[in-house]
């Protein structure tokens, strides 16, 4: 077999909806406890980190909403698509994301969910969202880019 076999079939999930809606600030790589059939349902591409967020219950980050879809395949054993999923960071981490959310005005989301050799990853932020304005501007930006980019291409 392969030794890429988990990123030919898969590559990432993307929360498309992070950098519309939030300014990033700091970055963490976490890892995530889930069950066999999670990580069989993620492989397919069954998974979707749009509406989730992550709090921090005690010293513990978890994963909220994250929908990874039943096994197709899996028998009485399989997970429950919406169930909280625990994530792993360092204590030094999980330290310094507890400041800042502390500060007020800011929330932890996750960005993507990826393979790491055989081990899957969440990349979480702490993030700031954005106004109303804020995101038209950026809408302004990128159309006109857009159109930029365009007239160099003819």
């Amino acid at each position: 077999m392969n030794k890429n076999y988990a990123s030919e079939r898969f590559k990432e999930v993307r929360n498309a909806k992070a950098h519309r809606d939030f300014f990033i600030e700091d970055k963490f790589e976490a890892g995530i406890m889930l069950t066999g059939t999670e990580i069989k349902s993620i492989r397919q591409g069954q998974a979707q980190i749009a509406e989730s967020f992550v709090r921090v219950d005690g010293d513990i980050p978890v994963l909220y909403h994250a929908h990874i879809a039943e096994y197709s395949f899996g028998s009485y054993a399989n997970h429950n698509p919406y169930r909280p999923r625990r994530l792993l960071l360092h204590k030094k981490e999980i330290r310094k994301i507890k400041q800042e959310l502390q500060s007020g005005g800011r929330t932890l989301i996750p960005l993507r969910m990826y393979f790491k050799k055989a081990l899957v990853k969440v990349e979480i932020a702490i993030a700031v969202g954005k106004k109303m304005h804020d995101k038209r501007n950026d809408m302004k930006d990128a159309i006109n880019k857009r159109e930029l980019d365009r007239a160099i291409k003819r």
